[in-house]
């Protein structure tokens, strides 16, 4: 039986990659690791949590002894690595805990897989086998003009502290593939959206608000491009690559759709306006422009040709389709969206946009 751990499976997408892993393989043991924190909930797991092949590990990344003991305890086959700090605006105000958690908490990682993997003479030859899987984001590759996509081979550039400590864990990931023969594989994603989302990112942020008849804040002139994938298609693409992607690769996982961030909300608030069957244009009234973000990249957009044609992967649904899910998800699920926004969420987004 094969023994899965997955770091941050708690999240948004660690979550549902652990739905994925827990319903889908029954002879596996998914063993999840997650901290906790704010962005952490164990309710994104209700329906899984009595399966036998699944536990759950209170655990945090950046304690180095922590996870050299539970590699030890559970001797897991692979791992999943998610758990990250992941808000670019956290970032700017907080980098130190973006550079403990991504960089120092991958690094713990690699050590204790390559520890506990290598066989009694300290030689690879344990590594048959195994494979630690690296999740990370395309905005490693910091920002593109109106055109061009970016694939693996775009140099990295990244701008913001959040991404620069994600380009180093990737480099780090690596380095343990080229120096010590670890049997490492990369994935970059774009945005993700779907069901579970924690709402201080763009579109959970908005359903929220709209349902609260608050402000839509959208930074400057609300231009900014991104391509939108669908989390559970993530999911599937992550489990593609942990199972057939080649030894020391990165692949790109995208939408293949791209909207610029005041098309979207416009998007998102006339689907609003007919589910909750308000007079079309209610939702958008509430749109406004706040200050924008120091160095916000302009646009990000995913080559996922490599993914598409090696793997054989591709999206399940189009952004409409995906959006309109999120949405009703949301929607029967209210008590979970006021249970996440209180207390140290209130506190941190009355300082993000009410300044």
């Amino acid at each position: 039986m094969k023994k899965i751990l997955i770091t941050g499976g708690a999240g948004f997408i660690g979550s549902h990659v652990v739905r994925e892993f827990v319903n889908k393989y029954p002879d596996y043991t998914i063993i999840n690791l997650d901290a906790l924190t704010y962005a952490g909930n164990l309710e994104n797991l209700r329906d899984i949590e009595d399966k036998p092949n699944y536990i759950f590990i209170k655990a945090d990344i950046t304690d180095a002894k922590q996870i050299r003991s539970i590699f030890q305890e559970y001797q897991p086959d692979g791992v999943i690595h998610l758990a990250a700090e992941s808000h670019v605006d956290r970032s700017i105000t907080d980098p130190t805990a973006f550079v403990m958690t991504n960089v120092i908490g991958t690094v713990n990682l690699l050590n204790a897989a390559k520890e506990i993997w290598s066989d009694a003479t300290g030689s690879a030859q344990g590594f048959a086998g195994k494979r630690f899987h690296h999740v990370s984001t395309d905005e490693v590759y910091g920002t593109l003009g109106e055109t061009g996509l970016f694939t693996e081979t775009t140099s990295y550039d990244p701008h913001s502290p959040y991404s620069a400590s994600k380009a180093s864990s990737d480099h780090f990931v690596r380095a343990y593939y080229d120096t010590y023969g670890l049997p490492v594989v990369i994935t970059n994603c774009s945005n993700n959206y779907g069901p579970n989302h924690f709402p201080e990112k763009l579109i959970p942020l908005c359903i929220h608000n709209i349902l609260n008849n608050k402000p839509l804040p959208i930074y400057g002139n609300g231009k900014y491009t991104r391509d939108w994938l669908y989390v559970i298609d993530h999911a599937r693409a992550i489990d593609l690559v942990f199972h057939k992607g080649k030894d020391g690769e990165a692949y790109n996982v995208g939408g293949f759709n791209e909207w610029q961030n005041i098309d979207l909300v416009k998007e998102l608030c006339k689907q609003m306006d007919e589910k909750l069957d308000r007079p079309a244009g209610t939702a958008a009234k509430l749109i406004t422009f706040v200050k924008d973000r120091p160095g916000h990249d302009l646009r990000y957009a995913i080559d996922a040709t490599k993914i598409n044609q090696e793997l054989g992967y591709e999206p399940s649904v189009t952004f409409e389709e995906g959006l309109s899910i999120t949405i009703d998800w949301y929607l029967t699920n209210q008590e979970w969206l006021d249970n996440v926004t209180s207390g140290d969420y209130q506190q941190y987004y009355e300082k993000q946009y009410q300044g």
